[in-house]
């Protein structure tokens, strides 16, 4: 299980071999950190906060961002000091071997290309609400929403997806130079919107607090956590950094430490405005947030409530009585998220990339565009998966699966910076994780306490979903494995000397039998 080991030397030869541009330098990588991690878990999720743990929702922010926090420090470790494409896949890959780094780069899918469906719902959220109450045209549900929130199918979910899958295909320095405008855009709307709500909050509107107990917090806390997720698609970047020892710590810790000063804020703007007491069945049973259920409590209240929102900032500043700010945020929302979908999309692409680079997967998922020197082929199947799952399903379902992949991914990162420092303490580290063996431990533990938290369905889709992965892996991934055949990379400057076979490990399958 833990015989192929991909060692760091042979894992930064391959990406000689066959690398990507490097061009994106410190502020860019932060700019894509923030644009990665502030999108649909602050404009949209508050809602399904609300609705999961009240104003307690505050202490889920607190916990799913020390949880991060930790994490980042130990991504940041391995991401300076293996800077090529694939996150935590890469690293696994190097410490804990071939299976369980193919169970990561698994994971990743969740990740990525779901958590790119739900900021897609997300987008269409204030796409819809911002037509209603601004252009006073009514939309039918059926079309903006999917069948496990009311609706049939969210085309405009749909639509943002594809638009966002073109613009990665012309490359990754103008996918950048556009996320710099749409962050620079974004933070200006959470900016008002903090201006604007701090002054007239209402301690009255925090009580009761913990209106679900504490187990509502840690659910909500589960959730919240996909609001800071994006940071660790930075470290996917590597290969396309420039200087990467210096610029990924950066990037990764100062991103984090900004969205987590806004988030806070937020969180108290809405909470003490217009409260966010959750909404209850007629038996006072508590409602999941994007079910049926919850939809028919909210259309018999007259959508009174921030929970039944779609567009929680913008509503929220339109019932304080500043419908021009809240049109403000709405357009900011809609002109901005999409960074959010371009990051998300631009992570699961590049894993692909690796893995298929390792022989994992098939090998034009590794195909470069000639003109716009970009994974192409990739990135095309990617945005056409991402589609189908903002098409259909609600923010909040696609938001918890892509957390339970997330959380496995942040686990196995922590475990492989503990277990790298003893197997090998002398390679030269650019950022070192501060008091390793009590960072990397706490975040494991937030890790797994996190992913229990979830659902029992999403714990049950990321069951079988991992059960799909070993299938694929023992059925075509094994075998053609680069490692597994024996194939070792050398650098550009051995390129004359071809790959050099390694001992079979015992089980292994022989390619010419």
């Amino acid at each position: 299980m833990f015989g192929r080991v991909k060692s760091l030397d042979a894992i930064l030869a391959t990406a000689e071999k066959k690398s990507l541009h490097r061009s994106l330098g410190a502020f860019q990588l932060t700019m894509l950190g923030i644009g990665a991690v502030i999108g649909t878990g602050i404009f949209v999720l508050t809602a399904e906060a609300a609705q999961k743990a009240g104003p307690g929702m505050m202490v889920s922010f607190v916990i799913a961002g020390f949880v991060c926090a930790v994490a980042a420090l130990c991504y940041a470790e391995m991401a300076a000091m293996v800077p090529v494409s694939g996150s935590a896949y890469t690293y696994s890959y190097a410490v804990m071997g071939e299976l369980v780094a193919w169970m990561v780069g698994w994971a990743l899918i969740l990740e990525y290309a779901i958590a790119a469906g739900a900021v897609s719902v997300g987008w269409s959220g204030y796409m819809v609400g911002f037509v209603e109450s601004n252009l006073h045209i009514s939309v039918p549900l059926e079309l903006v929403r999917g069948p496990f929130d009311g609706g049939l199918i969210n085309l405009p979910a749909m639509a943002i997806a594809m638009i966002v899958t073109a613009l990665l295909v012309i490359g990754t320095k103008e996918s950048a130079t556009v996320n710099s405008v749409l962050v620079a855009i974004k933070i200006t709307a959470l900016t008002l919107f903090v201006a604007v709500t701090i002054p007239v909050i209402q301690t009255g509107q925090f009580t009761p607090f913990a209106p679900l107990g504490f187990a509502g917090i840690s659910g909500a806390a589960a959730s919240i956590f996909f609001a800071y997720v994006g940071f660790d698609a930075v470290s996917t970047a590597a290969e396309e950094t420039k200087n990467p020892q210096r610029n990924m710590p950066i990037g990764l810790i100062g991103s984090l430490a900004i969205c987590t000063i806004f988030y806070m804020l937020v969180a108290a703007g809405v909470i003490g405005t217009v409260g966010a007491q959750p909404m209850f069945g007629p038996n006072h049973e508590v409602l999941s947030p994007g079910t049926p259920a919850l939809s028919q409590a909210c259309a018999a209240a007259g959508d009174t409530a921030v929970v039944c929102s779609k567009e929680a900032l913008a509503w929220v500043l339109r019932s304080v009585g500043h419908p021009f700010i809240g049109w403000l945020v709405g357009a900011a929302a809609i002109i901005a998220l999409p960074s959010v979908i371009l990051m998300m999309m631009f992570g699961q692409t590049r894993v692909f990339f690796v893995m298929s680079r390792d022989g994992l997967l098939p090998d034009f998922f590794s195909k470069i565009h000639p003109k716009f020197r970009t994974p192409h082929v990739i990135t095309i199947l990617t945005g056409v998966f991402v589609s189908l799952f903002a098409a259909f399903f609600p923010v909040g379902l696609l938001a918890d699966v892509s957390n339970s992949g997330t959380l496995f991914a942040f686990a196995a990162v922590s475990i492989a910076v503990l277990v790298l420092r003893r197997t090998d303490p002398t390679r030269h580290r650019p950022f070192r994780t501060p008091a390793v063996m009590l960072t990397a431990p706490i975040s494991i533990a937030g890790c797994i306490y996190l992913f229990f938290s979830l659902s029992g369905p999403t714990l049950a889709l990321f069951a079988g979903w991992a059960v799909v992965g070993l299938v694929v892996y023992y059925t075509y991934s094994r075998s053609r494995s680069h490692v597994g055949r024996g194939l070792v990379e050398v650098h550009e400057g051995d390129e004359g000397i071809p790959p050099q076979p390694v001992a079979p490990l015992p089980g292994d399958i022989d390619i010419n039998d």
